[in-house]
C-alpha cells in the first residue's frame, strides 16, 4: 500500500485531492509503474501508513498521504514551535525573530518555518546561527529551492537538519501551495510564535489552522506605527510574549497539569 500512496503522489505531484480520488475510485496501477515511479525520486519518503510518519500530522485536515524529505526526520520527536511572520518585516520585526529563536533554541525546542524571505528566513537563520535545530516546509517540489535566494538555508537544512514537503521532485510552486502548506507547519509545530505581522496574510491562514488544531497562538506585540498582525491576534486571544520566559512559563504549567 505504500508504493500506491507514493505512485499516486507522485503521478499527481502531491495534490491531495486527485490522490484521494484516485485511492476512492480504485484506479488501477501496474507494479511496472510503481517500480518505474520510485526510479524518479531522490529524496527520502514517508508515507501515513509507514511507521515513521509524524504522529502530529495524521490528525490535522487533508493530512498528506506522502511527505518527501531530506534530512534528521527525527527532529520532529523534539518540543516543535513554529515561527511565522511578515514576508516584509522591518528592522524590529528581524531583531526580535532573532532574539526569540536564540532563546527558543537555547531550551532545545526544534524550529519550524516555511523558509520565505522575511520572517521564516530569519526564524532558520537564528536557529542555524546559534547552534539550535530548525525544519523547513516547503511550497514547492522537495527538490526545488524556493524562494531561489535561499539557496544557502536550503542546503544547509537538507544536509543537516530537516526540509520537508508534500510536492515530489522538482514540482514548480504555484500560488495555492502556499496556505495549503501552512496546514502542515501548523500541524507539525506544538504551538505558534509570531513575530510581526500584517492583518492580511500567510501568517494568519497558518494561524488558522493551529486554531483549528487546538494550539497555543504566541505573539509579541507590534508597535502602533508596524504591521498590526500581532496586536489584533492578542485582542482576539492570543498570548502576548514581552520575554520567552512568558512561553517557557506557560509551557511548564501546562505540562504539570
Amino acid at each position: 500500500m505504500e508504493d500506491i500512496l507514493l505512485y499516486f503522489s507522485l503521478k499527481y505531484n502531491g495534490d491531495f485531492h486527485k490522490i484521494y480520488h484516485a485511492l476512492k475510485t480504485k484506479e488501477k496501477v501496474s507494479q511496472e509503474q510503481i517500480h518505474d515511479a520510485k526510479t524518479q525520486i531522490k529524496s527520502k519518503y514517508t508515507t501515513i501508513i509507514s511507521k515513521d510518519y509524524p504522529a502530529s500530522l495524521k490528525s490535522i485536515m487533508c493530512p498528506p498521504f506522502v511527505l518527501y524529505y531530506y534530512g534528521d526526520l527525527s527532529l520532529l520527536d523534539h518540543y516543535c514551535i513554529g515561527v511565522i511572520g511578515s514576508r516584509h518585516p522591518n528592522q524590529y520585526g528581524y531583531a526580535i525573530t532573532e532574539t526569540m529563536v536564540r532563546k527558543l533554541v537555547e531550551h532545545k525546542m526544534t524550529v519550524i518555518s516555511g523558509m520565505a524571505i522575511g520572517i521564516d528566513s530569519a526564524a532558520h537563520q537564528s536557529a542555524l546561527k546559534y547552534s539550535g535545530h530548525t525544519v523547513a516546509v516547503l511550497g514547492s517540489g522537495i527538490d526545488y529551492c524556493y524562494p531561489h535566494s535561499n539557496q544557502k538555508i536550503y542546503h544547509q537544512l537538507k544536509n543537516n537538519h530537516l526540509v520537508i514537503s508534500e510536492y515530489p521532485n522538482d514540482v514548480t510552486p504555484q500560488s495555492h501551495h502556499f496556505p495549503v502548506r501552512n496546514r502542515i507547519i501548523a500541524g507539525l509545530s506544538a504551538s505558534i510564535l509570531v513575530t510581526q505581522a500584517n492583518q492580511r496574510s500567510g501568517t494568519m491562514i497558518t494561524v488558522g489552522y493551529a486554531l483549528d488544531q487546538g494550539k497555543d497562538i504566541y505573539c509579541v506585540p507590534s508597535r502602533i506605527y508596524d504591521p498590526r498582525g500581532c496586536n489584533i491576534l492578542i485582542q482576539q486571544g492570543a498570548k502576548l510574549v514581552l520575554d520567552i520566559n512568558d512561553i517557557i512559563e506557560d509551557l511548564e504549567m501546562r505540562l504539570t497539569k
